[in-house]
């Protein structure tokens, strides 16, 4: 059997389908099982995960509708079965899912927008579940493909290879970070398609917060995030105006992983990086705003939520619309009134 996993959505995405990818290649060791993504992070984790045989890399949006459609027609009908993994409620990833033409088709069917996103073009279909986490909306995606009920809910799987461990332990020695020093992991950023940029937390109180936990505490602070969060960054960096903070600019996002695992806590909004720090079993404060909890919490790893819980929480579901607010009195009230003292309280339960 020849299956081919549709991960073009992201790579928090990607990395919340390893478990359902580990049940897989558990109850399929003889299939092929490739991975198809469209971000360079998304290559990353699944080059690195041993439950795939290959993983193609296309960026759609960069080459364009004809080189899209004619890369699409190499894949034709050379698959069994194709998984899009959850989250996918794009029209054009089930139009690329109908293309690539597998005889299976697993797809989410979507509580909202499903018919004028194309859902119907998948054939083995499993209905959304708003109480339901991604890992285990991924999980039922497979057991519908294979007709079989798995017997396990694994954690998400992001290996590190040795080399990259020893750049992160020269990072963090030129840092001057000892084994000794209580270490924090700071990541502010998140996407910004589809106006989610306005589900960050303000850089000012990142400072803050940064600023309380060195006096508290004599911490050490690591701010992580993309190359296109480097402006952000720095920010944060000179309003804590501190030589206990330093920037992580990795070269590569396993790089940054590596690094990630010698923090003792970490904070972040919801974002990629708080899958990774899942990933890796770290400690995780994660700052929510209009996002459903259940989708999107931590997987398999100790977690604080910080969240204001409104009676309009949550506001964001899966659907290709934008992030807005419907609020009349503070826009984006539930990160807006997060403060820096409920932040605060849910870290020092791990220290």
């Amino acid at each position: 059997m020849k299956i081919l996993i549709i991960a073009l959505s992201g790579i928090g995405d990607a990395l919340m389908f390893t478990p359902a990818l580990k049940n897989l290649r558990k109850n399929l060791p003889n299939a092929e099982i490739d991975a198809l993504v469209m971000y360079h992070g998304g290559k990353e984790i699944y080059s690195a995960n041993s439950n795939l045989n290959k993983v193609i890399h296309f960026n759609f949006l960069e080459e364009g509708a004809l080189k899209s459609l004619k890369f699409l027609l190499q894949l034709r009908k050379k698959y069994d079965a194709s998984i899009n993994v959850y989250p996918a409620n794009r029209k054009e990833y089930n139009l690329i899912s109908f293309i690539i033409g597998a005889k299976k088709r697993a797809g989410i069917v979507y509580l909202r927008k499903n018919k004028s996103n194309l859902g119907f073009l998948n054939n083995v279909r499993v209905l959304e579940n708003d109480d339901v986490h991604n890992v285990q909306a991924n999980i039922k995606l497979c057991e519908a493909l294979i007709g079989k009920k798995f017997n396990e809910e694994p954690p998400l799987e992001y290996p590190i290879l040795e080399n990259e461990n020893v750049s992160a332990n020269k990072f963090l020695s030129d840092a001057g970070i000892s084994a000794n020093d209580l270490v924090i992991g700071f990541h502010p950023g998140c996407a910004t398609l589809k106006n989610h940029i306005k589900r960050r937390w303000e850089p000012e109180k990142f400072a803050d917060f940064g600023k309380k936990l060195i006096k508290d505490h004599n911490a050490k602070i690591l701010i992580f995030g993309g190359p296109e969060e480097k402006d952000l960054k720095e920010k944060i960096f000179a309003l804590i105006g501190s030589n206990k903070v330093n920037v992580v600019n990795a070269e590569s996002l396993t790089q940054s992983a590596a690094i990630m695992k010698r923090c003792n806590v970490f904070v972040t909004n919801d974002s990629s990086q708080m899958h990774i720090a899942a990933a890796l079993g770290l400690k995780v404060v994660a700052i929510i705003g209009p996002t459903n909890h259940n989708y999107i919490r931590p997987w398999e790893t100790e977690h604080q939520i910080v969240s204001l819980n409104l009676d309009c929480s949550p506001c964001f579901f899966y659907s290709p619309k934008p992030l807005i607010c419907n609020r009349t009195d503070v826009k984006f009230k539930c990160i807006k009134e997060l403060t820096v003292d409920m932040v605060y309280s849910s870290v020092i339960k791990y220290l």
